[in-house]
């Protein structure tokens, strides 16, 4: 009885050093495994940032060339639309502007309107440093025409203030460029438009 009972304590032994060598033996296994698992994640989460970078330079590339086509098309339309022989174009310019503050700006062309533009603070600010605005590009045919130009705004001493102005124009063969032109009269301490020719 008591040989048996030696018998078993030591298989207990021996069954539980056994264990406990292949626990320390699969220890470093599975760390192994562990390991290689993570590098293989790593390796595999690299691999997909260099896709997004690729793709999204990708996307970059074509922005930019939708951008170049659309400006070529846009310069190609106006070509066809506003050809250099009867192409007439209107600029509005400011100088100074103390004595007026515009609001908008109504041209007529042989008593027909043809543009009808209404600026917001951003852009007088943009005139008065000294910015130029087109604000209408048309084709005219050769001959004299009339171009009436109406300024809408505030006066001096913030009065509502409309005044107009008016030129007669020659087009000839070739593209003309038309100013209408804000400035002030300082000594009369009121604006004045002016609408000129480009040389």
């Amino acid at each position: 009885m008591a040989g048996k009972i030696l018998i078993k304590v030591v298989a207990g032994v021996v069954l539980a050093c056994a264990t406990a060598t292949i626990a320390q033996e699969s220890a470093p296994m599975n760390a192994d495994a562990a390991m290689a698992g993570s590098r293989s994640n790593e390796g595999a989460e690299t691999e997909s940032r260099d896709r997004f970078r690729a793709l999204d330079r990708d996307v970059q590339d074509l922005k930019t060339e939708v951008l170049n086509i659309n400006r070529d098309l846009l310069l190609l339309e106006e070509e066809l639309l506003f050809p250099a022989n009867s192409q007439v174009a209107f600029f509005v310019s400011m100088d100074i502007g103390e004595y007026f503050d515009l609001d908008s700006v109504n041209l007529k062309i042989d008593g027909k309107e043809v543009a009808n533009y209404l600026y917001t603070e951003r852009e007088v600010g943009a005139l008065q440093r000294g910015g130029v605005h087109r604000v209408h590009m048309a084709n005219l045919k050769t001959g004299e025409h009339e171009l009436i130009a109406v300024f809408t705004g505030r006066g001096p001493h913030g009065r509502d203030y409309r005044r107009g102005a008016t030129m007669k124009i020659d087009k000839g063969i070739g593209a003309k460029y038309i100013e209408l032109e804000i400035t002030d009269r300082v000594r009369k301490q009121q604006p004045e438009f002016v609408v000129r020719e480009w040389e």
